[in-house]
């Protein structure tokens, strides 16, 4: 009764908007944060929105809704749930909106492994989320409890933030639930989402066979670090690199894996970071970052970089990475997630050869339907490995990548990994080389293993195998673009009016609804060389994506319009 009480009495804090639903999906709940300067009051365009939210002065020079505050108390109570249901393992709750404006925010679980909440949870995350009453959270919170057969054991919880202002006012939201439930919690401060998922993975391991890792932001550095120098075995890299870090929570953190890295007066790489200011929480993301970069192929305005200088651009949280560079020409080349997960398999792919593990070792490459067809292809015909295609959405690559032994998958834009099965790691660490030549090809791989935080996509862990992996190679950026050639592709956003309507089916790449409009599609790319389309629904606003390519840029510029305005007409 005492724990319904506090339940009941700490959900009045955060009742839930009369007229809102929620959603929980690939990045958790994502939405408006809604923190207004007071100036904005003035402007023509606020009063309407006045009255659509809810809203309340804060001592910050600032208005701010209530929207989000009542669905980050709900995921506290489902991370205790979750915790207990896992026995007692800690959860992680991540506050944060990765690549999206400063005035967004979110929250996602991490589950024990370091991995995303399970799939079969979201629904459960959704239902808290959406109870319309204190009355109705308390009532679903017990069902659950009943429902799952959850042992009385105590919960435990790890939580941390990215630099968003409104991340100080959700965190309050998420311990008031946490203290409700009776959760023993530990709060990590500012953190990438990786090094949350990574610190979750560690705590849950320590002292097993499994163990991951110090469950520290120090061991975290200390690790990656460490596997760095191995991994570079003496090798000199191949000039610097400059790192745009979206002006979010990457730059300092990325500061501070810099200080564990080998000087460059030793012969260490050189990073340059910029776009770094965390003190002016407006400038997250703006004209800068991993998304900008991808979706504008440009590079940030503030940027320094020179004629085939190598450049990377994180997102806010840090769980992206692209690479890019202008040659010679002054000419944009973006080096993307596909570009990044072609250069991993192959290297990945020559070590487990030159280290006499070929045969034993399975390397295959996830995808999704928005991956350039040039690099399918190149996998196929030039790596000979193989590549299976999964819905968007990292939760699908991640699972479909634990299938291989080692599994790489990077979403185009820039999020990925490498991991790593239990048996291939085995084999890797207990085999004995036959030669120099395969004990260094060894100890290369063995360091990779270490370097690659396998949770989840981690912008600093992938900045640092990208540089080994060139430093090996001998290559600058034109080296690694000439690899193979992107064909041309664009992506189209089309506003609909119902996007429900529009289901795909073959890892999205196919419509069976709206009927026949597959068929149309079908017909248009069939009159371009190299032509391929998809189109499919957004899971958050009623609008359609379509994806385009073909053999020139005047060719998928014609079909990604047509085929726009195909779903425009079918779906208006």
């Amino acid at each position: 009764m005492a724990e319904q009480l506090a339940l009941s009495s700490a959900s009045a804090k955060y009742p839930k908007p009369a007229h809102s639903t929620f959603q929980y999906g690939t990045a958790g709940f994502r939405m408006k944060a809604w923190v207004v300067p007071f100036a904005a009051v003035e402007q023509p365009w606020f009063p309407p929105l006045a009255l659509a939210i809810k809203i309340r002065r804060s001592n910050h020079g600032v208005i701010v809704s209530d929207l989000l505050d009542s669905v980050v108390f709900r995921v506290g109570l489902l991370a205790a749930l979750r915790s207990r249901f896992k026995n007692g393992q800690v959860i992680g709750v991540m506050i944060t909106a990765s690549h999206n404006p400063p005035d967004d925010n979110g929250v996602k679980l991490v589950d024990p492994m370091g991995e995303m909440l399970e799939a079969s949870w979201e629904v459960h995350a959704t239902r808290l989320a959406n109870a319309s009453s204190d009355d109705a959270l308390v009532a679903a919170y017990n069902k659950l409890v009943k429902d799952l057969t959850l042992k009385d054991v105590r919960p435990r919880v790890a939580f941390a933030r990215d630099t968003r202002a409104s991340g100080p006012r959700l965190i309050a939201a998420l311990t008031e639930a946490l203290k409700a439930t009776e959760t023993d919690y530990t709060d990590y401060k500012l953190l990438t989402t990786p090094q949350l998922h990574y610190i979750t993975r560690c705590l849950n391991t320590k002292g097993t066979p499994f163990d991951y890792g110090e469950p520290t932001e120090q061991g975290y550095y200390e690790k990656t670090a460490a596997a760095f120098k191995k991994a570079m075995q003496g090798r000199k890299p191949n000039g610097g690199v400059i790192v745009d870090c979206a002006n979010g929570v990457g730059g300092p953190k990325l500061r501070e894996l810099i200080k564990h890295l080998p000087p460059v007066l030793e012969g260490g790489l050189e990073i340059k970071v910029v776009n770094d200011d965390v003190v002016s929480p407006e400038r997250l993301n703006f004209q800068c970052g991993a998304d900008f970069v991808k979706t504008g192929q440009r590079i940030p305005p503030s940027s320094q970089a020179k004629p085939l200088s190598r450049c990377a651009s994180l997102d806010g949280d840090a769980d992206r990475i692209v690479y890019y560079f202008v040659d010679a020409d002054n000419n944009f080349r973006l080096l993307d997630g596909d570009k990044i997960a072609t250069l991993a398999a192959l290297f990945i792919g020559d070590l487990s050869r030159h280290a006499g593990l070929g045969e034993k070792l399975k390397v295959g490459v996830v995808q999704t339907a928005y991956a350039n067809g040039a690099s399918t292809d190149y996998i196929t015909s030039y790596l000979k490995l193989p590549v299976v295609c999964t819905n968007t959405g990292v939760k699908y690559l991640h699972h479909a990548a634990t299938k291989f032994d080692v599994g790489v998958y990077f979403e185009a834009n820039g999020h990925g990994t490498v991991i790593f099965s239990d048996l291939a790691l085995k084999r890797i660490n207990k085999y004995e080389p036959k030669s120099p030549a395969q004990s260094e090809s060894l100890q290369t791989l063995r360091a990779l293993t270490q370097l690659i935080n396998q949770t989840v996509g981690d912008a600093l862990s992938d900045l640092l195998l990208v540089e080994v992996i060139l430093a090996h190679k001998g290559w600058g950026p034109k080296e690694w673009d000439n690899t193979y050639t992107d064909l041309p592709n664009r992506l189209v956003r089309v506003e609909v009016a119902d996007r429900s309507i529009f289901k795909a089916v073959d890892a999205e790449r196919k419509l069976e609804s709206p009927p026949g409009i597959q068929a149309h599609i079908d017909a248009l790319v069939g009159k371009y060389k190299n032509g391929r389309s998809f189109a499919r629904a957004s899971g958050t606003e009623d609008a359609v994506r379509v994806y385009a390519e073909a053999a020139t840029r005047g060719e998928v510029d014609d079909l990604a319009s047509k085929v726009a305005s195909l779903v425009k007409q079918t779906g208006s």
